[in-house]
């Protein structure tokens, strides 16, 4: 193969079609618009008009809620921890924080907050965790361990 051999793929590079240019193109006249109407004329795009008919985005039902004061919490769990301990990620000596995740690359990033969960392994090594959540399983597991989890303080609304 030599570089003034190279070409396209047959069929891969197609010429414009030039519409308009007499009637002897097989485009020419109406440029492949038909005649008259809205759709005929240019600026005109109807998305979603089904002639008439009711619109599948209106038959169909309206679902799901979006709750604006709702939390998005990235979570983690025990063994996912263990195996970052393991592979010298974490250090069990410093306290592990959410920021501290990030860094080893066990989360790609805190957005609202960290849940630690059961799950994938068990917790081998005493850990001191500072974390937004935590399941019971986890704090069990945590302080079975010999480690200590550090969760801020929800303060309950006087009734």
């Amino acid at each position: 193969m030599k570089l003034n051999e190279l070409q396209p793929k047959d069929g891969s590079v197609t010429e414009k079609t030039r519409v308009g240019r007499g009637i002897g193109s097989g485009k020419g006249k109406t440029s492949g618009a038909g005649q008259k109407g809205q759709k005929s004329r240019t600026g005109v795009a109807i998305n979603g008009f089904e002639g008439g008919q009711m619109p599948i985005y209106r038959r169909l039902p309206k679902r799901g809620f979006n709750n604006i004061f709702g939390k998005d919490i990235v979570t983690i769990t025990t063994g996912r921890l263990q195996a970052a301990l393991d592979a010298k990620k974490l250090d069990a000596k410093k306290d592990v924080t959410e920021d501290g995740l990030v860094e080893a690359g066990l989360i790609r990033r805190k957005k609202d907050g960290v849940k630690l969960l059961v799950g994938g392994g068990e917790l081998k090594t005493k850990l001191s965790l500072k974390l937004t959540a935590a399941s019971k399983g986890a704090i069990e597991t945590v302080e079975k361990a010999g480690g200590k989890i550090d969760l801020p303080k929800i303060e309950e609304k006087a009734e």
